[in-house]
């Protein structure tokens, strides 16, 4: 069972970091049919990217951040997800590349970030990006302040929400006008599915190891 308290959370976090990760069989529990069926493989056009998984103590309980990104004419539009985006050339690695879009989409004061460790890096088919998590903590919640051109809405999510086995459902979800099949968590009211579904099936799979 986690340890509500932020201090033993986050030691006993960074240790589990430091293991073999789940990696593929973690991610396959919350992966859409479409994944497979799809075939694309990564090639010489595939982008680099990051996202940061930030975790703060608050109200007695541990949170994360999630955003809800908005619609627009895009492959990842109106879907949920950490903050995170695309490797840029000033970025020395991925870790300063989600730290970087943290800082941009929501506002985290990124001197004050801890970074505990890497999940396994993911590939997307739809965008031909691979993303790499990175798994970070805040001594304090933060301010968040979103960016409209990137984040319509920012989602604050509990551990023991997370953790709850209820929260997992199977459906079919229209993207661009299409029907999915794919498993999503369902959070506050958002499906939280694809590969950030795919990122916190692992990172559930190292909290419970």
């Amino acid at each position: 069972m986690i340890d509500t308290s932020f201090n033993s959370f986050t030691e006993d976090l960074r240790k589990r970091l430091q293991k073999p990760l789940p990696g593929e069989p973690a991610h396959q529990k919350m992966a859409s049919a479409a994944r497979y069926r799809q075939g694309v493989k990564p090639n010489e056009r595939t982008r680099r990217s990051a996202v940061l998984i930030c975790f703060y103590p608050y109200q007695n309980s541990i949170y994360l951040p999630l955003i809800l990104r908005p619609q627009y004419d895009g492959v990842h539009a109106g879907q949920m997800a950490f903050p995170g985006g695309r490797m840029e050339r000033i970025d020395e690695n991925l870790t300063r590349t989600a730290l970087r879009e943290a800082q941009e989409e929501v506002g985290i004061r990124v001197s004050d970030v801890k970074v505990l460790g890497l999940l396994t890096e993911l590939f997307i088919p739809p965008s031909n990006f691979y993303v790499q998590p990175v798994v970070g903590i805040l001594p304090y919640r933060p301010d968040f302040y979103p960016d409209p051109r990137e984040v319509e809405a920012v989602v604050e999510v509990d551990l023991e929400t997370l953790v709850d086995e209820t929260i997992v459902g199977d459906s079919q979800i229209e993207v661009r006008g299409m029907l999915i099949d794919a498993p999503f968590y369902q959070i506050q009211g958002y499906r939280v599915w694809g590969a950030t579904a795919m990122m916190i099936s692992e990172l559930l799979v190292i909290l419970d190891a």
